[in-house]
C-alpha cells in the first residue's frame, strides 16, 4: 500500500467557490455540482429485479396442479426436479440436490462431506455468520480464517490454522468473486482436507473455465431474495461424488431413502427436513433461466468502471483471482486508511452514487467475524454447551474481535460500490467520472 502523505479531508479548501461558483470539478461535498446526473436504479438488487411474467406463470402453473410435493411424480411435472437437472447442466456437476435455504445447502453439504462432532472446519473471517451457523449445527467448531486483498480465505493463514482435528475448509467466494482455490485446494490436498465452496453469492461465477462450485468436493449455494438469482427462499448443493450426495440427500429429508427407489452406496440414516416446495422449485427454475444474462450484463458494466479505477492515484483495486469469472456484483478498492474510506464513500454519495465502507465496528454488519457474537462467545441452544464444551472432545479453540487483524484492515480501507444490472449506460459513465473525480480531488 502508499504511504500517506497527508491527512485526508472533506473539509472546503480555502478559496473553494460556493454552489452557486464552484468550479465544475469541485466536489459536491464542498460544493461542487454532483457528477451524476442519469437517474440511479430503483433497486440494487438482482433476481428479484427479474421477476415477470415467467415467474408468474411458472408459480401459478404450479398452484393450479395442487401438487407441492416434489416426490410421488415423474421428474418432468416437478419444477423443482426440472430446476436441478437444469442447474446440472449450466455447472457441470453430476448431482444436485435443490433445498430450502442456502444455510441447509451448508449443512448439507458438510453431512455429505462426513463432518462430524468436534471436528474442526475452516471458515473466513469475512462471510455472512450463516457460514459458522452451518459448522456449528453439525457440531463441529468453527475455525476462524483471515482474508487477504482478494477478501476470500487466505491460503496462508488457513495453512498455519490446520491441527489434527481439522477436518475441512470452506471457502467463500464473497461478492461474486473468487477465491484462490489454486492454492487453497493444493493444501486441501497437501493436508488430506475435505473442501465445501460457498457460493451463495457467487451464482454464476468461475475459476478458470471451472463453475464455483465444482472445485471442490462439494458446493452450497443460496436462492435467497438477495442473492443472483432468488426462490424467494432456497438453496443447492452440488458434487461430483455420488457418496457425497447420498449423505446430503438422507440429510436433507429424514425419509429421503423411502421415497426413492434407487441403488445406495451407504446405509441411509437420521435426517432433517430441508427440502425444497414446488412453489419455490417453479420460481428457481424461471429465474435459472435468466442468471447469464444478467451476469453478463453486471461484467460489462463492472468493466466499463475498471477502466476507470485502475490507473487513479492512491487507489488498490480488489485482487481478483481469475477476473473472467467474477460475479460483477460489486467493485471494490481500497485507500490508505479507515478514515479515508468513510470520506471517499461520503464523497461518492455526495456525487450522486450507491457506496459505502465494509467495516465500521458500531455497525453490527453479520458478514464480519468481530460481530458474530454468539461465536465470539461461544453462545449455544445446547444445555450442555454443545459443540463447544463436548467432554469428550474439549474445544481447543479461542475467538476474540482482535483475533483476525489482516482481515479487519482490508476491510476498514475498502470502498464497496455496488452494482445492478438495470444501471443504465448512461448511469454507468456517469458514476465513472465521479470515481475519477474523487480520487484525484479528495
Amino acid at each position: 500500500m502508499q504511504k500517506v502523505v497527508e491527512k485526508p479531508s472533506l473539509q472546503p479548501n480555502p478559496g473553494a467557490g460556493s454552489k452557486s461558483g464552484a468550479a465544475p470539478e469541485e466536489l459536491a461535498v464542498r460544493g461542487g455540482p454532483p457528477a451524476v446526473r442519469a437517474p440511479k436504479p430503483a433497486s440494487y438488487l438482482h433476481g428479484p429485479q427479474e421477476i415477470g411474467e415467467e415467474e408468474i406463470r411458472a408459480v401459478t402453473a404450479a398452484l393450479r396442479r395442487k401438487n407441492l410435493f416434489r416426490f410421488f411424480k415423474d421428474e418432468a411435472d416437478s419444477p423443482t426436479a426440472q430446476f436441478e437437472k437444469l442447474f446440472a447442466t449450466m455447472t457441470g456437476a453430476r448431482h444436485v440436490l435443490a433445498v430450502n435455504s442456502g444455510t441447509s445447502a451448508l449443512i448439507c453439504g458438510l453431512v455429505g462431506l462426513g463432518v462430524s462432532s468436534g471436528d474442526e472446519v475452516l471458515v473466513p473471517a469475512y462471510t455472512y455468520i450463516a457460514t459458522a451457523a452451518a459448522v456449528l449445527a453439525v457440531r463441529a467448531i468453527p475455525v476462524i480464517v483471515e482474508i487477504d486483498g482478494s477478501l476470500g480465505m487466505d491460503p496462508v493463514d488457513a495453512a498455519r490454522k490446520i491441527t489434527p482435528r481439522t477436518k475441512a475448509m470452506l471457502p467463500v467466494h464473497m461478492r461474486g468473486v473468487p477465491c484462490r482455490m489454486d492454492e487453497l485446494m493444493a493444501l486441501a490436498q497437501q493436508r488430506s482436507l475435505k473442501v465445501l465452496e460457498d457460493c451463495a453469492q457467487a451464482n454464476g461465477g468461475s475459476y478458470h473455465g471451472r463453475a464455483l462450485g465444482t472445485l471442490g468436493d462439494a458446493g452450497a449455494f443460496s436462492l435467497q431474495h438477495f442473492k443472483v438469482i432468488t426462490a424467494g427462499e432456497g438453496g443447492v448443493v452440488v458434487t461430483h461424488d455420488p457418496v457425497i450426495f447420498q449423505r446430503a440427500a438422507c440429510y436433507h429429508d429424514s425419509a429421503y431413502s423411502f421415497w426413492q427407489e434407487r441403488h445406495w452406496n451407504i446405509e441411509p440414516f437420521l435426517g432433517e427436513n430441508y427440502r425444497m416446495s414446488e412453489l419455490n422449485g417453479a420460481l428457481a427454475l424461471a429465474q435459472l433461466k435468466k442468471r447469464d444474462r444478467i451476469l453478463t450484463r453486471l461484467r460489462t458494466i463492472k468493466r466499463r468502471l475498471l477502466e476507470t479505477v485502475r490507473d487513479l492515484p492512491r487507489l488498490t483495486l480488489q485482487n481478483v483471482p481469475d477476473p473472467n469469472g467474477d460475479c460483477g456484483l460489486a467493485l471494490i478498492f481500497f485507500v490508505e486508511t479507515a478514515d479515508r474510506a468513510r470520506r471517499f464513500a461520503e464523497a461518492l454519495q455526495a456525487e450522486g452514487m450507491t457506496a459505502g465502507s465494509i467495516f465500521d465496528k458500531t455497525i453490527p454488519d453479520r458478514h464480519i467475524f468481530y460481530h458474530w457474537d454468539y461465536v465470539m462467545h461461544k453462545r449455544t441452544p445446547d444445555a450442555y454447551g454443545y459443540p463447544w464444551r463436548d467432554p469428550t472432545r474439549p474445544c481447543q479453540v479461542d475467538y476474540s474481535r482482535e483475533m483476525c487483524p489482516q482481515t479487519v484492515g482490508w476491510l476498514e480501507r475498502a470502498v464497496v460500490l455496488p452494482l445492478t444490472q438495470t444501471m443504465t449506460d448512461a448511469h454507468v459513465e456517469d458514476c465513472a467520472k465521479a470515481i475519477a473525480k474523487v480520487a484525484r480531488r479528495l
